[in-house]
Order: C-alpha cells, then sequence, then structure tokens
C-alpha cells in the first residue's frame, strides 16, 4: 500500500468513472493540429489508447492506495446530492469486492483499444468506434463505483446502446439480428430489475445501497424481500447470462468484433453476477435464502447444458462455430459463479468472485486468440479449420497454438491456473452450504457442477485436437502468420495474469474475503 491522501482516493475514482465520458466525447471532435498522424483514423484510434491507459494507470494508482488491510471499508468515496426530491445521491466507492473488477475492466478495455488501433475493426468511421468504446467502458466502471440504486440501474443499462451498436455495426454475419436479440432481452429484464430497485427503495426509505446493506434487511419484511429478488434477479440473471435466459448470449458473440467478444465476456457480463453479491446478499438476506435453492438449481443445469452444448458443436460434422462454443463455455463457467453466490457461504461467494476474475482473463484471452485464427484462415468454423489434415496450428504457428492450447487448459480448470480456484470453491461451498439449506438437494447440485468440469474438459481438448493438432501444410497453402507483436502486447497481460492468479489466489482471495465475511454478516461499514 502506497500512502495516498483520501482527497486524491476521491479524484482518482471519480476520474476513472468520468474520464471515459469526457474521453468519447474528445473522440468525436476534430483532431488537432500536430496530432492527426497518418490520418484521422489512425488519430482517434490512438487517442482511445491514449485515453484508456491513462484510465488503468488511475485504476493501479487507485489499487496502490487501497487500505489492504481494511478491505471490507468502503474508500475513496464521494457522497453528494443529486436528486433531492428522490433522495438521489452520486455515491461512489470501492472496497475488496468492487475493486478487482474495476481494474479487470480497465485493464481490458485497454487492450481492446490497443488491439484496435494495430487491426481496426472493420466497418464505419473509427471514431464513432472509440467514442462507443469509451462509452462502455464508462458504463461499466460506473456500476461496480456506485453505491446507489438508482444511479446502479443507469450505469446498469449505460452500456446497452453502445454494445448494440458496436455488434450491429462492426460484427460479422447476423449481427444486426444478434444485436437485436441482445438489447431486447437485457431491456426486457432491466425493466423487471427497476421494479424491484425501485420496491427496495421505497419500502427501505433510500436508495443507498451501504445504508441498505447495513440494516441487513430488517426494514423490508420476507414478502417484501423475496418479490425484490425475484425482480432483481431476472435482470441479473439475463446479463449474467443464466440457463435458460441465455439464448442471447452465442448469437451476439459469433456476431460482435473481436473486441466486442473480449468486453461482453470479460466485463458485461460479471455486471450481474456482481449485482447478486452487492444487492440481493445484503439488501435482502431472507429472499435470497428461499430463493437460494432455485438459483442454484437453474445454475447447475446451465453448467451441464452449457458443457454439451459445447460438446455438440466441437463434434465433427456438426459445423460448429468456435466463437459460438466459446460463448456457450460461458454460460457454464458463469453457472460457476451463480452456484457458489447461491450456497451463501463466504467460500461459495468468494470463490465466486475469484470466478468472476478468472473468466474475465481467461475467455477474454480465448476471444481474442478465436479472432486472430478467423482473420487468418477466413472463418472459424470447426469443420473447415481442421478440414481433412487439421489446422495445425503447432506447426504452422507455434506461438498462437501454443497460447490457444494454454487458454483452453486454463478455462477448463487446471490446477495451478486462475480457473480452477473459483469453480474448485463453488462446489465445496456446495458440499456444505449455509445453514438451513437443503444440504441434500446441494449435494445434487455439486455432482451436477463435477460433471460439467469433465465435460468442459473434454469439449476444450477435443477443440485443441482439431485446431492445434494435424499434418503439414497442404502444398500450395500459403504460409500462416504466427502471433505479431501487437498480438503479444495485447495478450501476454491476460496470460501472465491467469498463471499469477492460479499460483498466487491468496492476492485476490485476501481482498474479496473480509468484504464478503461482513457483507453476509449484515453489511459493510
Amino acid at each position: 500500500m502506497i500512502d495516498i491522501s483520501p482527497s486524491v482516493m476521491q479524484f482518482l475514482l471519480a476520474f476513472v468513472v468520468a474520464a471515459p465520458l469526457l474521453g468519447a466525447a474528445a473522440a468525436l471532435l476534430p483532431a488537432p493540429p500536430g496530432l492527426k498522424g497518418k490520418s484521422p483514423d489512425q488519430a482517434v484510434l490512438r487517442h482511445g489508447v491514449t485515453v484508456t491507459g491513462a484510465i488503468l494507470l488511475a485504476a493501479l494508482a487507485l489499487t496502490a492506495g487501497f487500505d489492504h488491510d481494511d478491505p471490507s471499508r468502503m474508500q475513496a468515496t464521494t457522497d453528494v446530492s443529486w436528486i433531492r426530491a428522490l433522495d438521489v445521491r452520486i455515491h461512489l466507492g470501492v472496497d475488496g469486492i468492487s475493486l478487482p473488477l474495476l481494474v479487470l475492466t480497465a485493464l481490458l478495455t485497454f487492450l481492446c483499444a490497443l488491439y484496435s488501433y494495430f487491426k481496426p475493426p472493420t466497418g464505419p468511421s473509427p471514431k464513432a468506434f472509440v467514442a462507443l468504446l469509451l462509452v462502455l467502458e464508462a458504463g461499466t466502471l460506473a456500476t461496480f463505483a456506485v453505491l446507489d440504486l438508482v444511479l446502479f440501474f443507469l450505469a446498469f443499462e449505460m452500456v446497452l446502446v453502445p454494445m448494440y451498436f458496436l455488434i450491429a455495426r462492426w460484427g460479422g454475419e447476423g449481427r444486426r439480428a444478434a444485436a437485436g436479440k441482445f438489447i431486447l432481452y437485457t431491456l426486457l429484464g432491466s425493466v423487471v430489475m427497476l421494479l424491484g430497485l425501485l420496491l427496495v427503495g421505497i419500502k427501505a426509505g433510500t436508495f443507498d445501497m451501504v445504508a441498505l446493506a447495513a440494516d441487513g434487511g430488517r426494514g423490508l419484511n420476507t414478502s417484501v424481500q423475496v418479490t425484490a429478488v425475484l425482480a432483481i434477479g431476472v435482470g441479473l440473471a439475463v446479463k449474467t447470462p443464466m440457463w435458460p435466459l441465455h439464448s442471447w448470449l452465442p448469437d451476439a458473440h459469433t456476431a460482435a468484433p473481436t473486441v466486442g467478444s473480449v468486453l461482453l465476456a470479460g466485463v458485461l457480463l460479471k455486471m450481474g453476477t456482481y449485482g447478486f453479491v452487492r444487492i440481493a446478499l445484503p439488501i435482502s438476506p431472507d429472499g435470497m435464502r428461499t430463493l437460494a435453492p432455485y438459483l442454484a438449481a437453474f445454475a447447475s443445469v446451465g453448467i451441464v447444458y452449457g458443457s454439451l452444448a459445447c460438446l455438440a458443436l466441437a463434434r465433427p460434422g456438426s459445423k460448429g462455430d468456435l466463437k459460438r462454443l466459446i460463448a456457450y463455455s460461458s454460460v457454464g463457467h458463469m453457472g460457476f459463479v451463480l452456484l457458489g453466490i447461491a450456497t451463501l457461504t463466504p467460500t461459495g461467494v468468494n470463490g465466486a468472485l475469484f470466478a468472476n476474475i478468472a473468466h474475465g482473463l481467461i475467455t477474454g484471452l480465448l476471444f481474442f486468440l478465436v479472432g486472430a485464427v478467423k482473420d487468418r484462415y477466413g472463418t472459424a468454423d470447426l469443420d473447415t479449420l481442421a478440414g481433412a489434415t487439421g489446422a495445425a496450428l503447432y506447426g504452422r504457428a507455434p506461438r498462437l497454438g501454443a497460447l490457444l492450447a494454454f487458454a483452453a487448459v486454463a478455462s477448463l480448470g487446471l490446477p495451478g491456473l486462475a480457473g480452477f480456484w473459483g469453480e474448485m470453491l463453488a462446489l465445496f461451498a456446495a458440499f456444505d452450504p449455509a445453514e438451513g439449506l437443503s444440504r441434500p438437494a446441494y449435494l445434487v447440485f455439486m455432482v451436477l457442477g463435477g460433471l460439467g468440469t469433465l465435460l468442459t474438459a473434454a469439449y476444450l481438448l477435443i477443440v485443441v485436437r482439431r485446431v492445434c493438432m494435424g499434418g503439414p501444410r497442404p502444398a500450395g497453402e500459403p504460409e500462416l502468420a504466427d502471433v505479431q507483436a501487437y498480438e503479444l502486447a495485447a495478450w501476454t497481460p491476460l496470460a501472465a495474469l491467469t498463471v499469477l492468479a492460479g499460483l498466487w489466489p491468496a492476492v485476490l482471495l485476501g481482498l474479496t474475503d473480509p468484504a464478503v465475511q461482513q457483507l453476509l454478516a449484515g453489511g459493510t461499514q
């Protein structure tokens, strides 16, 4: 920890939340003389790298100044009145739960901007692309930093428009239908969530999330809590996405540009599970206790369903799209996150938060790599890639093949890599759920989760065999470019953090555990 004054910490958090919006507005303006570079397009893409880089540096400074000895306390707080009539406040703060997600968002957005500078997405003007990317970052960062239910909803919704246009304007085949399905599902879920948030705020007399968590649901009777969790949970479950509300996700990922898929999987899906931990668990504990077994049931079915869908796509002759397969894998992986939350135990919730970060790192890397394979081969269809001899990345592009195999084994939960700890903790918590929950039912959920891990290993190893292995390059087929320098720069941090989190999980768990313990015990300080 570096000793940084509270006022500077306040500024850093406010800068992290506000700077993307200012950067988005500046991206739409003409570039000043001398900063245009070779072309205006290059200038605006460089602007995106600069702004996201500054935000990442601010997030790292915020982490350095964070009091790691007291991660359960809200730090870098700002609390000013905004709409007096409704008692809505601009209340910002971070603790051990939200800080890792804040840094993950800043890192992934910077890496996406850096990747796009060297390989701009095919589509309309880069000005609009950079502006939308920054608005998306602003909404996501605000979701993890705000401590007012109304502001949370506004930030939660803020990401929909930029992601819709990133898919619809810069996506691939079927992009308009996929974008429409994405926004329709999430908007419908958000309407129900808003009703739940308003119910909590009106019944409790405040929208302040810290005050509501400290009250521990004592101001809300059980029927109100159950209704609120049901309404709020629907909106969060759509964004997570939880089976059977997941069907928008595979289409959105398949059609999205590479950086859109990275941010959708690495950041946006985390907003739903974060809402369960930050809002549902501490504010409506009785409601969560009532509905937790149902959440765990949906989560465990989703784990198996996602794995079986991936196994079907990986099978030879199925014409499975590799991006679609990774999208379905997210349904399974996020099922482990929901299962951990549904145990209502510190072990399970810590595992869920760890799995959140691990999924962001690993699946972000996977979508980068699949995008690179698609760029080189012109397709992500597994049957076309494998062909008669296999894509043979080990022999034709060894660094790309090695990175793809690494990301795959990390995703299947190999011990020593980040993907292992979160899923293991979620299963361990399901073996011994919170008091009052049916242990036989949770043992069934644990068995289903264990089956899901076996199926995950099966389909990912099939993918590695079909894409990375194979015979020599056929005569007349052009050489395949291996990993380029800019790709290595964008992918190395994700691979390094995957190893670091796997070998040293205490770095993350040491942040989340005190905050989770206090949250489950009745709120935050």
